[in-house]
């Protein structure tokens, strides 16, 4: 039996998907009232506001969703504040709700499967961040469901590095993270002018990164990097405190004075107890379109920080045209140019990472009784 034109529009809209909730608009309930009159449909479709460019993206997909069933209109009603109430106790799970309540991120409670990596470097200027974007970028195109939590609060990049700019949206005071190819992100990128400077002191540190672990909408995630501050300061001991079961991963150049910097940020990290887990030269040498290598920074300096770290050097990554290219543009080199020398080393690299494994712990207060 053929469906009549209402609950055609109104399926095909419902089959909508907000990505960055990532739940069709059917299963959040936002699929409005559906009516014809003098074979027109007038349709209403809720949604969380925001940017401009939400509305005009959500209205030229659900005109494209229904632009074959004849004359049908669709206005866009952003939720009012009792309705974002509504949405955000249906989005909020035992995990979520445990974790507000604690004010303890998602990722440290008992029987989270997350794995939370920090990309550390002990100075700025390594191309720390442009490795954590194009490694997160990476395992998302490997089908990996995976978030970017940009602590580098003075030096934050990482929404440039992945062409984001619009603020995050708001569903009551749930975080929404922007998405970019695939990639979660949160950064106090979003918040400020980005020739603003940040001079804030730890206290006031410390409660945005508690804010950006607890009242993100993160969902499910199989990894979590965070691009981390170089040096030792207060964000680092916050981060500590709140993703205990972090993951270290120090990038470097060769240059002697990064890498005794470096080791520095590493040997913190394990006076912290957070194991570090390997090493990662970046710009290890400049390679030109025709093949060419210039070490322009010297040689050595990772695989001598790995020894001595007692880990195991990941990869060398070389800078290219088309890796600050991408940077520059918003665009990561995995994604633009995937045959590049970095993009092969890049993906080298997340090979590493992956077959690595998450570290094993062990719980020092069980003893094994004998009888």
């Amino acid at each position: 039996m053929a469906r009549n034109i209402e609950e055609q529009v109104a399926e095909r809209l419902g089959a909508l998907v907000d990505d960055e909730i990532g739940e069709s608009f059917q299963q959040l309930g936002l699929v409005g009232t559906v009516s014809s009159r003098l074979r027109r449909v007038n349709a209403q479709l809720h949604y969380v506001g925001g940017a401009p460019e939400v509305a005009q993206r959500l209205q030229a997909q659900a005109e494209a969703a229904v632009g074959d069933l004849g004359s049908v209109s669709v206005e866009l009603v952003p939720l009012d504040p009792a309705g974002q109430a509504e949405l955000r106790e249906r989005l909020m799970t035992p995990a979520m709700l445990e974790a507000r309540s604690s004010r303890t991120p998602v990722f440290s409670l008992p029987g989270a499967t997350t794995r939370v990596i920090g990309v550390s470097s002990g100075k700025g200027g390594v191309g720390k961040s442009s490795v954590t974007a194009n490694v997160a970028v990476e395992l998302a195109r490997r089908g990996r469901r995976v978030g970017i939590l940009d602590a580098d609060v003075y030096g934050f990049s990482i929404p440039k590095l992945l062409g984001l700019a619009s603020m995050p949206r708001v569903i009551d005071d749930l975080i929404l993270p922007p998405k970019a190819f695939g990639v979660k992100v949160m950064s106090l990128g979003f918040f400020v002018d980005e020739d603003t400077p940040v001079i804030w002191r730890g206290p006031m540190l410390h409660k945005t990164i508690e804010q950006f672990l607890v009242d993100v909408l993160w969902g499910e995630l199989d990894y979590l990097l965070v691009d981390m501050p170089p040096g030792t300061g207060d964000v680092a001991l916050s981060l500590q405190q709140f993703l205990p079961r972090s993951e270290i991963f120090v990038v470097t150049t060769p240059q002697s004075a990064a890498v005794r910097v470096a080791q520095r940020s590493a040997l913190a990290a394990k006076k912290l107890k957070l194991p570090v887990r390997g090493v990662v030269e970046n710009m290890s040498a400049f390679v030109t379109p025709g093949g060419e290598r210039y070490p322009i920074f010297g040689s050595g300096g990772g695989a001598q920080l790995a020894t001595e770290l007692g880990v195991e050097l990941l990869a060398e990554l070389p800078l290219t045209m088309a890796l600050r290219e991408g940077g520059d543009h918003g665009t990561p080199v995995v994604v633009h140019s995937p045959s590049d020398l970095a993009s092969e080393s890049l993906r080298a690299l997340v090979d590493k990472l992956e077959s690595l494994g998450p570290v094993r712990r062990y719980r020092g207060d069980l003893k094994v009784q004998s009888r």
